[in-house]
């Protein structure tokens, strides 16, 4: 128990397991979760292996590159802490098989059963409308699967990459869910490359917001990119047209 100011105190409950959470870091990345998931899905779930995973779920999907995204329960179950929160290495497969079955079930997650790489298995997506165009294309035959990874790889053991999300962190701020969902849509949109080279250049000229960044790949989309610069133009460019692209929004006229 910690006194405050006024004769006022701050009461910290140990935690279970004998060690008491520190708290959050000031600086870090987060995890966006759609509001109506608090208001329409969370509260009619009773089962706590349920939320752990579904809660997981959301986590592991935030950390994929590429489209589309989608986790199995192979790679869950190699995650050391939710393999832990689902109480044992032994219980846990039944556990998390249950869990993500009750989460299918209630719409919560998107379950496809494909073959992948010679054998059969389960792809979990989230369940929305970019999601659910994705498992149709795929069904019929219009999207092809990535290769499974590696056996025994999950979000948290592969090595951290220079993506979209940790070069924002880097070199402008914290995230905010919507800046993340900004950042995801543009990572679709442009290549690796384009996007560190557009935050390098914004470094370089000392501005460090998306707004300058989402200009900068607009740009180059619209004008074309030589090896890390702008193609130079002499025709005369319009000056409204970053406002009517996809980054629109976000540009705001000086």
């Amino acid at each position: 128990m910690k006194r405050l100011g006024g004769g006022r105190k701050l009461c910290m409950a140990g935690s279970t397991s004998g060690r008491a959470f520190t708290g959050f870091p000031t600086r870090g990345r987060f995890t966006p979760v759609h509001n109506v998931f608090f208001t329409a899905v969370m509260p009619h779930i009773s089962d706590v292996a349920e939320l752990r995973v579904t809660l997981h779920v959301f986590w592991a999907l935030y950390q994929k590159k590429g489209y589309p995204r989608f986790v199995t329960a192979k790679e869950l179950l190699a995650d050391a802490a939710l393999v832990q929160g689902l109480g044992s290495e032994t219980g846990a497969p039944a556990a998390l098989a249950s869990a993500l079955q009750a989460a299918a079930e209630r719409g919560t997650l998107l379950r496809l059963h494909v073959a992948r790489d010679g054998r059969e298995e389960d792809l979990y997506f989230l369940n929305t409308d970019a999601d659910r165009r994705a498992v149709e294309r795929i069904g019929g035959g219009e999207l092809s699967l990535p290769s499974s990874d590696a056996p025994g790889k999950s979000p948290a053991a592969l090595p951290e990459t220079r993506n979209i999300f940790s070069l924002y962190e880097a070199h402008i701020g914290m995230l905010t869910p919507m800046i993340a969902e900004d950042l995801k849509e543009a990572e679709k949109l442009y290549p690796a490359d384009w996007v560190e080279d557009a935050f390098r250049e914004a470094v370089e000229h000392n501005k460090r917001s998306w707004r300058y960044i989402a200009r900068i790949l607009e740009r180059w989309s619209a004008e074309g990119k030589d090896n890390g610069k702008p193609e130079r133009h002499t025709k005369k460019t319009d000056p409204d047209k970053y406002f009517r692209g996809k980054y629109g929004h976000l540009v705001k006229r000086r």
